[in-house]
């Protein structure tokens, strides 16, 4: 069984940081370009970032930019999403994805095949 489990949520203050974490389990996804996304209540899930399968390309939102980080290492199976200077716009539920092998690292969610069930990050003012 395919899962991907996410780490790393909790609650910090404004100007604090995160480290989230996915796992992968039940397959590798050294072929897979890898994302997050992030959904807060009453919205559409939205891009965060995303990294290319070989891990030379990356892509982020333009409201992370800057303080957001993605980098994945492919002998643990494993995807990070280093978050600085968080802000209260960030509480959202973080979602880790994983695209079709070989595809491009993509800013759409529809693009990504696997999903995990969220972490929750949550950032006070």
């Amino acid at each position: 069984q395919v899962q991907l489990v996410e780490s790393g949520g909790g609650l910090v203050q404004a100007g604090g940081s995160l480290r989230l974490s996915c796992a992968a389990s039940g397959r590798t996804f050294t072929s897979n370009p890898m994302g997050w996304f992030r959904q807060s209540p009453g919205k559409e899930r939205e891009f965060v970032a995303a990294i290319s399968y070989i891990g030379g390309r990356r892509r982020y939102a333009d409201s992370v930019k800057g303080r957001f980080t993605i980098s994945r290492d492919s002998v643990k199976n494993t995807v990070i999403l280093q978050m600085n200077t968080l802000k209260p716009e960030d509480t959202a539920v973080y979602y880790c994805a994983a695209g079709e092998s070989y595809g491009l690292e993509s800013d759409v969610a529809s693009r990504y095949a696997y999903w995990g069930q969220g972490t929750q990050v949550t950032v006070s003012s």
